[in-house]
């Protein structure tokens, strides 16, 4: 067996005394904030690479080449993340998915998200909640356009409206860094902040805005009732991504990126 060198023992002792972190490059950055009450992950307690405990693997209405699994080789704080190599076409469904800390019409999320592609002109979903007030069908985030958008399974309304007006008020996806996502859904108004800043064109509140909310509102009383929440990557046509994600925190209250 080699000796460590005389420096390498004495900058380990070093870094003991003035803290400085020996921790691998891909460990992140530090841990994002988890309110009191709130449900928070960061995949740290996972064993092994198919998601479990609070996490279940889920391929909605049918299953392709897209695959979910955890990872270590890229995190956003800690070790560990939630791979998604998201494939292109309908039968590529590949969500990762739980029912903790979600229920009702009041729900605030962060989670942080790294993608590796610029999001498509067809429209794709990385995020799904089933609405028990809207026949069981989805909520889902993901983009259209190249930027992102907020789609109702049950009806195809989207927020914002995608002219090209309405898209111009919504934003395209950072590359190859972690993004901060917060959305807010409070009974009928559902709100979307990226990275800290809100996004015009996610915000649908209770009066319609040309171009952004206006279809979504058509609508009377949409109020929904989340049954869980759902990561991961589907297409509808063309689309297809490599994702992580990473420091989930679903609350009662804003969470914020910090």
């Amino acid at each position: 067996m080699r000796r460590r060198s005389v420096f390498a023992v004495l900058f380990a002792a070093a870094a003991v005394l003035i803290g400085i972190s020996q921790t691998p490059a891909h460990a992140g950055e530090p841990r994002a904030a988890c309110p009191t009450g709130a449900f928070c992950d960061g995949f740290e307690s996972q064993t092994g690479t198919t998601p479990a405990g609070d996490w279940s693997l889920v391929f909605p209405n049918c299953s392709g080449t897209g695959t979910a699994a955890v990872d270590t080789t890229t995190a956003h704080a800690g070790t560990r993340s939630i791979r998604v190599n998201g494939g292109t076409g309908y039968c590529n469904h590949v969500f990762v998915a739980t029912t903790r800390g979600v229920g009702g019409s009041t729900l605030y999320t962060r989670f942080f998200v790294r993608h590796t592609t610029a999001l498509p002109d067809a429209h794709v979903t990385f995020l799904a909640m089933r609405d028990s007030a809207d026949g069981n069908r989805d909520l889902r985030m993901g983009g259209q356009n190249r930027a992102m958008q907020w789609n109702r399974e049950s009806d195809d309304a989207t927020l914002p409206e995608q002219s090209p007006n309405g898209v111009a008020q919504s934003v395209p996806f950072p590359l190859n860094t972690w993004t901060c996502v917060e959305f807010a859904i409070t009974g009928s108004e559902l709100r979307t902040w990226v990275d800290g800043t809100e996004v015009a064109g996610l915000h649908a509140d209770a009066t319609p805005t040309q171009d952004v909310d206006s279809q979504w509102l058509r609508r009377g009383n949409w109020r929904p009732s989340l049954t869980d929440f759902r990561f991961g990557w589907e297409s509808y046509g063309q689309g297809s991504d490599t994702l992580w994600f990473d420091d989930v925190a679903l609350a009662q209250s804003r969470v914020g990126c910090a």
